[in-house]
């Protein structure tokens, strides 16, 4: 199974995604994890470091394939998780979506493209061009992080716009939402009801979920100290759940953009005025 998790850049796509791939390899899957962000911090809480990029390994073996090996590229993350980072082009300067095409295709070349049962690409940020969707090409499933806010469901309506695009020629599905640092999810509700997909999961403002980031060490590791962590771990096996289910998922047709702005400036707007009346009403 191949996933791609898209969603709003600094939404949490990372965290969740290490987070999941421990989770699916507690279920006893073997999982590669590939960042794609020319950041390359995708898989930082998972092996504590930022590891080598594929573009840069390829760049120094002047691209000659046959001369890079699997332990050049591949490294081993908490919980027996393998880890790649795609890196990216300068800034400014070429093509997100041929990175991870020439990862796919080294990684074809090692023969460890098709050796695990789930690859995990964690993509940077929004889906602006068709580089940013490469991802899509290869995955079975995406999967959208969210907030309760309408920045980042705008970005999830174009990536929905994607994975319907995408789903055209492969059979792409949207496996669901996953809300992520919201203490309220009416938002994602209105947006669901008018655009129907799963909701995997919504994760609360949890303060060890950003601190476990900085100290560069998944949920699962902090609670291996902490048992008061297991039931934040509990969030991410039940979406590792529903994904080894092997779910129907969607294909999903987004709103217009005029539609979305309508339908959350207005839901909020009439929500704002009814707690307005309540307030009021209790004054009295």
């Amino acid at each position: 199974m191949k996933l791609a998790v898209y969603g709003k850049g600094g939404i949490g796509k990372s965290t969740i995604s290490c987070n999941l791939s421990i989770a699916l390899a507690r279920r006893g899957q073997k999982v590669l994890q590939i960042g794609c962000d020319p950041k390359h911090d995708s898989t930082f809480t998972l092996t504590s470091f930022l590891i080598p990029t594929i573009i840069d390994t390829l760049q120094a073996k002047d691209y000659h394939y046959e001369d890079v090996w699997p332990e050049d590229v591949i490294y081993r993350g908490h919980a027996g998780v393998h880890c790649v980072e795609a890196g990216g082009p300068p800034a400014g300067a070429g093509c997100g979506g041929y990175v991870v095409g020439e990862t796919v295709k080294l990684l074809k070349e090692l023969n460890a493209f098709y050796e695990y049962d789930i690859i995990l690409f964690d993509v940077l940020g929004d889906v602006v061009c068709g580089g940013f969707a490469a991802p899509l090409n290869y995955a079975d499933y995406c999967l959208i992080v969210t907030d309760n806010g309408f920045d980042a469901l705008f970005a999830a309506n174009r990536i929905v716009a994607s994975v319907r695009e995408k789903a055209r020629s492969h059979r792409l599905r949207l496996a669901g939402l996953i809300g992520n640092r919201t203490l309220q999810r009416d938002l994602i509700d209105k947006y669901v009801e008018h655009c129907p997909m799963p909701v995997l999961e919504v994760l609360p403002l949890i303060e060890d979920i950003r601190i476990s980031r900085v100290k560069g060490q998944t949920i699962f590791e902090l609670a291996e100290s902490n048992s008061e962590l297991n039931d934040v771990c509990d969030f991410y096996l039940n979406i590792a759940d529903q994904l080894l289910s092997n779910p129907e998922g969607v294909v999903p047709t987004e709103l217009l953009d005029g539609e979305l702005f309508s339908l959350l400036s207005d839901f909020y707007l009439n929500t704002t005025t009814t707690e307005k009346v309540q307030d009021d009403f209790l004054m009295i």
